[in-house]
């Protein structure tokens, strides 16, 4: 059996989405053909030609956006290729043109950044070069959305369409409307693939909402082939059978998490099966049934349509414990991707600059009670760790692999326990690695602790200080305080560890004071230097979670419990009766913690008092609903 796994556009520019590699991985271990790819990159690559650029600058002078957009294009047509080398380390000379301005148009955002002389200084022309590049690049990418396809981004597609969806109908819609140039390059990219590699099952990890209308595109294109290659089916074929091939799957993050209650069937008209949690035992099984070896019984957490056009919608599931594979990112075109920096700040930046390859360290989340999360899925609420040395093993075999050292570790909560030993070991073996990921901030993290990680190669971590009030801390069973984070922050800070802390606002029960309190402690910790950067997220109920389950324990209702027929994860609340009430402008107070805390990240407005930030607050006792925004 020979699958072709696929990464549809878009997710991150500079660096492999891990969850195709490990599948890979585990499949050539159970004996079976795999190859992958990772449309997103190859879009973009493609797109970024001047070639594309030019034509792209004629459609765009046909549509709404006019002169205007075609001129950008046109302009950008000019230096794009030169620009993509530098993004990918291949020409670093270029660096000093781009820095000093002789060489990239002045686009909107060019004109709206930073002051980079104050960023940079004199010195630091390759990080400011960068930063100039990527502003370009994404002022290209304005310019394909305005002119040529609304849905395109340079990290997601067609967002929108798939965020807060409760039926399929405005998706459906847009995948039933002519292909866009977009669209068509994407579809070129596709069919070479399949033409090359002749793949019995075809499989697209969605990791994102900005995935998902690719992912069904490209399935109804493998779909389409299929009926006119051998006559085609509407459903999978039976099972031993050699005939309707290919067979499509979707899998990944945001199926796992938005379809666990899906019940509209036209979904299968894209795809023949859909998988739920970790897929290696789903697709090992199902390529077992599909030739013959596997009873429809043995099928594991799959969705299916029938032969006769009716869909099994209990997922079945054998009670086996899950398996997993190492990862194997063969195949992948390494060289394309890109080293981007559209944020000065230095923690931001990990994100987006440099070739990390992503690895998970544990499954699941050893603490996996928060109110907030979706503690319900099984890629939370299972915790099981390998040993360390099974980790260490894995990062040596990677990194010789890919030819880079430098990790970040997805996992929810890095196990302070598992951590330690992996350091250990990278020191026992004398490694030079680099890494990061995200962390809880308890007090496990001592002074000896962090010293010894930034000893083993950990440069960062990143973690949730949530609501900063010890009330709301306890209330969300968090399992951290204030002065705990504040502790393990200044440890991490001794080590020359990087700090980047995410904050919450709007839990059920919050008072403006609570938040105004919470920016307080923020600031303090960037006036002591044990945090380096912090973003604000405004609370979101998710059905998954134990405040979307159970919301009156903490304060709030849900005026609707029924699911919808497409997408359940986000869910409508308001405070239950009699509870306590949003008093203000819960929008102002977001405004105003987003740029409080950017200038905290910049070392500006330190003395200045909280309430400052907040000028259209004063007076103001405007009650804002807590109902989910869709598109």
């Amino acid at each position: 059996m020979k699958y072709l796994l696929i990464t549809p556009p878009l997710t991150q520019l500079n660096t492999p989405y891990p969850a195709t590699a490990v599948l890979k991985g585990y499949l050539e271990g159970c004996g079976h053909m795999v190859a992958q790819a990772d449309l997103g990159i190859e879009l973009v690559d493609r797109m970024m030609r001047a070639d594309w650029l030019r034509r792209a600058a004629r459609w765009a002078a046909d549509g709404q956006g006019g002169g205007r957009m075609a001129g950008v294009l046109l302009q950008a047509a000019g230096v794009v290729e030169p620009v993509m080398r530098f993004l990918r380390g291949e020409d670093d000379t270029l660096a000093w043109r781009i820095a000093n301005g002789s060489l990239l148009p002045q686009g909107r955002r060019m004109r709206q950044a930073e002051d980079v002389e104050w960023a940079f200084g004199n010195a630091g022309i390759t990080d400011r070069a960068r930063y100039l590049a990527t502003l370009f690049v994404e002022e290209v990418a304005d310019a394909v959305r305005k002119g040529v396809d609304p849905h395109f981004g340079l990290v997601n597609y067609a967002e929108q369409l798939a965020s807060f969806a409760p039926d399929f109908d405005e998706l459906r819609e847009a995948l039933s409307a002519p292909p866009s140039a977009v669209d068509e390059l994407m579809a070129d990219l596709l069919n070479a693939h399949l033409e090359r590699e002749r793949p019995d099952v075809v499989c697209f990890s969605v990791p994102f909402p900005g995935c998902l209308y690719a992912a069904l595109r490209c399935g109804a294109l493998v779909m389409s082939r299929r009926r006119a290659e051998e006559g085609g089916r509407a459903a999978l074929p039976p099972a031993g059978s050699s005939g309707g091939r290919p067979v499509v799957g979707i899998g990944g993050g945001f199926v796992n998490t938005e379809w666990r209650r899906l019940r509209d069937s036209r979904v299968f008209d894209y795809c023949d099966f859909i998988t739920f949690d970790d897929g290696e035992l789903p697709l090992r099984r199902m390529a077992e049934w599909l030739e013959g070896k596997c009873p429809e019984s043995g099928l594991v957490r799959t969705l299916w349509r029938r032969t006769d056009g009716t869909v099994e919608w209990e997922l079945p599931n054998s009670g086996e414990t899950v398996e997993n594979g190492d990862p194997d990112f063969g195949g992948l075109p390494l060289r394309l991707y890109l080293s981007t920096a559209d944020m000065t700040n230095p923690m931001h930046r990990l994100w987006s600059d440099g070739r990390w390859n992503k690895l998970m360290m544990a499954h699941g989340c050893y603490w996996h009670r928060c109110a907030f999360c979706d503690t319900s899925l099984d890629y939370i609420g299972r915790f099981a760790a390998p040993s360390a040395v099974r980790v260490v093993d894995t990062m040596e075999r990677v990194a010789a692999q890919t030819g880079c050292s430098g990790f970040h570790f997805v996992d929810e909560a890095l196990p302070p326990r598992l951590l330690g030993e992996v350091c250990d070991e990278l020191l026992r073996r004398g490694l030079t690695m680099t890494f990061w990921g995200n962390i809880r901030f308890e007090k496990a993290y001592t002074a000896e602790l962090c010293s010894k990680l930034a000893r083993a190669g950990c440069v960062a971590v990143s973690g949730g200080l949530e609501v900063a009030s010890d009330r709301l801390l306890q209330l969300m069973d968090k399992g951290v305080t204030i002065e705990q984070t504040v502790e393990a922050c200044r440890h991490f800070r001794d080590a020359g560890i990087m700090v980047h802390t995410y904050l919450m606002y709007g839990f059920p029960t919050e008072t403006l004071q609570e938040t105004l309190s919470a920016l307080d402690t923020v600031r303090r910790m960037f006036d002591e230097g044990i945090v380096q950067s912090a973003f604000w997220h405004r609370y979101a109920m998710t059905c998954h979670s134990p405040s979307g389950q159970n919301p009156e324990r903490y304060g709030a209702r849900r005026p609707d419990m029924e699911p919808n027929a497409f997408c359940n994860n986000e869910v409508d609340w308001e405070p239950a009766a009699g509870g306590p009430q949003f008093d203000y402008d819960i929008e102002e107070v977001g405004r105003g913690l987003r740029t409080a805390t950017y200038n905290y990240m910049n070392g500006l407005g330190l003395d200045r008092p909280v309430r400052s930030w907040f000028p259209g607050l004063q007076g103001s006792r405007t009650h804002k609903t807590n109902k989910k925004t869709r598109r």
